[in-house]
């Protein structure tokens, strides 16, 4: 039987009613259509977190946070970078200790964060189709993976600067708001004290700005100005370490904190593109493949920013501290992917903002290209994750560990070597630190600056010109460098007599004894 119109009526009202947990409960589910993107970003940023070993500037790290905070204020200064990612760290350390599993968790939670902001700030500048995509393309970004992983400030700084341009969008929409540009005053600052390419952003920013627009002029505002006097306010008390730094470049270069760089060509601008997302400089490629999919790149870039301006930002985000870098580099190498790795979350975003902006009947060229950057985006994520535990660094020094009799010597032959040591050294001897004079008598001990601040304190202990110079009364030497020839430590001085030894992770630990040692002669010469 056909219902009455008023029947009709009743029965809406039931079925609705019926329904409502339902409905509400899968429109509840639609507004966390975010969460399953993080979890597979933050499943890609913990797994294999601790294969690698810690490697010399982790290893700088765990040093300068085990000072008191006086102290670390002091040798951050001396270092060449900020201090705020070493307190924090400090702190984390106090609270959940210093396994490596802890340690790396540092920077895989503010990396996973990083993917979070960047589908924030795209839902901000366009679709939530653009944000998924997004998402989905920051959390395979396979630069932004390694750098999540590492006990460094990269993810942080990432965390801040995207956190910053986030503000700076809310605060561009509605001007009279301040407490956005307060919250862009806290994490921009925030980032200068963590590292000092900071600064890029800033240039970004003051870009996007002075960028012609029809009716507006941001960049004339007071509160603009006085949101960024507060950043140099704020920044004042670490001013002069910085200016202390700048003047003595040269006993940087003495340590290889700095000058160690290779000089950049026409190639290291595609290399780097190439590093950013496939983790391989590309350099052995088929010269067109390597040339041509950065280009594509560039060119996907440089259309979305012609035609959509809100795109505008992001392309200065990731374009102009690229090509600064480069420029500056050709008069001193600083062009290093881990430099630049914050800047290159804006190159995934732009690509999605493409996809999203392409009309209906180009969507074949969208699918088409969301495919080609997810497929390198996954032959890059391959490369990050293929580390042998059985060849990496730990394992000489668990060697070592394993066979150390008391009054064993351990010599390493480089800073770098000495950095990440300490962390695995369970032994109670005096690591030394070989520092042979040049061939025309140059000395080669770090100083105060760059990481010899770690040691200088030390020096007289840890730094060792000779082998010769050993005590008398010494038995066993543990030797321990570069697996590569020539030896770092030859020519060796005559009766010593190599026992054992174990390669890993580049480094090689070997075993001698002092065959001309004073009576009792030790077990291996006989």
């Amino acid at each position: 039987m056909r219902r009455s119109v008023v029947e009709q009526n009743e029965k809406a009202g039931v079925l609705p009613g019926s329904h409502r947990l339902t409905w509400e409960g899968a429109a509840w589910l639609s507004r966390l259509w975010w969460v399953p993107i993080l979890a597979l970003a933050m499943a890609l940023r913990f797994y294999h977190l601790t294969s690698a070993a810690i490697w010399g500037d982790e290893g700088s790290s765990l040093l300068l946070s085990e000072y008191a905070a006086a102290d670390l204020w002091f040798h951050a200064a001396h270092d060449v970078h900020p201090p705020l990612y070493f307190f924090l760290l400090r702190g984390w350390i106090e609270m959940f200790g210093d396994s490596i599993g802890s340690i790396r968790s540092m920077s895989a939670l503010p990396g996973v964060a990083v993917v979070g902001l960047g589908i924030w700030l795209t839902r901000q500048l366009s679709t939530r189709r653009a944000a998924v995509l997004a998402g989905i393309l920051l959390a395979l970004l396979p630069t932004a993976v390694r750098y999540s992983q590492e006990v460094r400030m990269y993810s942080l700084l990432g965390m801040w600067l995207l956190g910053a341009t986030l503000a700076l969008v809310y605060w561009m929409r509605q001007p009279e708001r301040t407490r956005y540009l307060a919250a862009y005053v806290l994490l921009m600052s925030a980032g200068f004290y963590t590292h000092y390419f900071t600064a890029l952003c800033v240039l970004v920013h003051w870009a996007y700005l002075g960028w012609p627009a029809p009716g507006q002029r941001l960049i004339t505002r007071p509160a603009w100005w006085l949101a960024n006097t507060m950043i140099v306010l704020l920044y004042l008390p670490w001013l002069p370490n910085l200016l202390d730094l700048v003047q003595h470049v040269d006993q940087l270069k003495v340590g290889g904190d700095i000058g160690w760089e290779d000089p950049v060509d026409l190639l290291s601008l595609p290399s780097m593109i190439w590093q950013f997302v496939l983790q391989d400089e590309g350099v052995d490629f088929w010269p067109p493949l390597f040339w041509f999919f950065p280009l594509l790149l560039i060119a996907v870039v440089l259309m979305t920013a012609w035609h959509y301006r809100p795109a505008r930002l992001l392309a200065l985000f990731f374009l102009l501290p690229l090509l600064l870098v480069y420029g500056v580099s050709l008069i001193s190498p600083v062009f290093i992917e881990r430099y630049l790795t914050v800047y290159a979350l804006g190159l995934p975003i732009l690509v999605a903002l493409a996809i999203d902006r392409l009309p209906s009947r180009w969507s074949w060229l969208g699918a088409a290209l969301f495919v080609l950057f997810v497929g390198v985006e996954s032959v890059g994520l391959k490369n990050t994750f293929a580390v042998d535990e059985h060849d990496q660094f730990n394992v000489p020094v668990e060697f070592v560990n394993r066979n150390y009799q008391e009054g064993d010597r351990i010599v390493l032959s480089d800073m770098m070597w000495y950095l990440s040591y300490v962390y695995y050294d369970q032994t109670d001897a005096q690591l030394q630190l070989y520092t042979p004079p040049k061939p025309d008598g140059t000395p080669t001990r770090p100083n105060a600056y760059g990481f010899g601040t770690l040691v200088d304190q030390d020096g007289g202990r840890i730094y060792l010109d000779s082998l010769a110079a050993l005590p008398a009364n010494t038995r066993r030497v543990w030797l321990i460098s570069s697996n590569e020839t020539p030896d770092d430590f030859a020519p060796l001085p005559a009766g010593w007599r190599e026992l054992s030894r174990q390669d890993g992770g580049g480094a090689r630990a070997r075993l001698f004894v002092l065959c001309n040692a004073l009576a009792p002669q030790p077990e291996g010469c006989r």
